[in-house]
């Protein structure tokens, strides 16, 4: 599994945040996209595979549990280590 600090996360990225859709309202990444890992297999077709795909939630785990199907279904995926815990605590961009 690849795994980046939030720091290697390119501003343009596409950034799939995995959280519930209330924790994404809360606060998220810039230009993250919310898919809630509870609702993901039915939304695997709205990704993009011909740009990197990174993961985020709130530290990590469910993000790299979402790579780790996506892997499983031939997807290649790169987790975001320390989620949006990390995202904050380096003060990059929030909505």
């Amino acid at each position: 599994m690849r795994i980046v600090s939030v720091h290697d996360v390119p501003r343009d990225a596409q950034l799939i945040d995995v959280r519930e859709v209330d924790e994404f309202a809360q606060v998220h990444a810039s230009g993250s996209v919310n898919i809630p890992m509870s609702v993901f297999p039915e939304h695997l077709h709205e990704l993009d595979s011909s740009k990197d795909i990174y993961v985020i939630c709130k530290a990590g785990v469910r993000s790299a549990q979402v790579v780790s199907y996506l892997a499983e279904q031939g997807v290649s995926a790169i987790n975001v280590d320390g989620g949006m815990m990390a995202w904050l605590a380096a003060q990059l961009p929030t909505e």
